[in-house]
């Protein structure tokens, strides 16, 4: 009954603002704390998990641009390619993923992250599983993979790494008419985690270079081979809510697209683990929220 009620005392002492205070610590949205350059941007990546470049997620997820600029949902400028912060933000995010630091990739709700390699192959566990590139005939025999996506797999694995004008030579589809065909296809090869960028070159003209996410990180993929769905789950989430701070179910649903009770069984795990605290009161919010414990602490 004691230990009952300090865990009610507790939940009780945490306001929406105390939380909020704690997640733009986490997310650098501070102008002490924010990322001047590549190695302040990498720890960055490492601390949250995972975040974006510019998009802001409603479920709540680090932003890099965020993270220069040190504040919370800082105003476009009328000029961005004059604007210092923007500059970087878009530098940061070509060259941690060129030099093999991060991944970067469209991976939730088709928008890019930069995700941290130790976390990576969660991701690939819930999207691929146990599969390899090789496997791209399955899903195209089971209607999961389109056509023209198909042809692009079929180029890549004859030969890879390729830049855009050499891959859309390849799968014949260099007409400007088809340009939307290949990015929207290429775009589905990213999501699918089937293929990465791997570069962007801007001599002697701009282009992107592409590979095999499994040969680009083939101890990564590996790894996430390994790791069961439900471990996976798990691990993203704790992942995520050690930099976001707090969360809930639903939100969690949305934001990764799983199933409602796979989100259950994993806060059940982690709540069991003393990882997160679950069903937790915050004065100032309605419903019920999960804390990471390093937070709830």
């Amino acid at each position: 009954m004691r230990q009952g009620g300090r865990l009610r005392r507790e939940q009780s002492s945490l306001t929406g603002a105390a939380l909020g205070r704690l997640r733009d610590r986490k997310f650098r949205r501070l102008p002490a704390q924010r990322v001047q350059g590549e190695r302040g941007a990498l720890a960055f990546v490492r601390d949250v998990g995972f975040c974006s470049t510019f998009y802001r997620f409603p479920e709540g997820v680090a932003c890099l641009w965020e993270a220069v600029a040190g504040r919370a949902n800082p105003r476009w400028p009328r000029h961005s390619h004059h604007d210092a912060g923007i500059g970087l933000t878009w530098s940061l995010k070509d060259r941690l993923p060129a030099s093999k630091r991060v991944y970067y990739g469209k991976l939730l709700k088709g928008r890019p992250l930069l995700v941290a390699l130790d976390l990576f192959p969660m991701f690939y566990a819930l999207v691929r599983g146990r599969q390899r590139a090789r496997d791209y005939q399955v899903e195209y025999e089971a209607g999961r993979l389109s056509h023209t996506a198909r042809r692009i797999m079929d180029a890549m694995l004859e030969e890879h790494p390729q830049y855009t004008r050499e891959l859309r030579a390849n799968v014949f589809m260099l007409e400007p008419a088809k340009t939307r065909g290949f990015e929207r296809a290429m775009a589905e090869l990213q999501q699918g985690l089937w293929v990465v960028k791997s570069e962007e070159r801007y001599e002697p003209t701009f282009s992107y270079r592409w590979d095999l996410v499994e040969s680009w990180l083939p101890k990564e993929v590996a790894e996430g081979r390994r790791l069961s769905r439900e471990a996976a789950v798990a691990g993203l989430i704790e992942r995520y809510t050690r930099g976001a701070v707090f969360t809930s179910e639903r939100s969690l649903t949305r934001l990764f697209g799983l199933r409602a009770d796979e989100v259950a069984r994993a806060v059940t795990t982690l709540a069991r683990a003393r990882a997160i605290r679950s069903d937790c009161a915050v004065e100032g919010w309605p419903g019920r929220w999960l804390i990471h414990a390093a937070a709830a602490g």
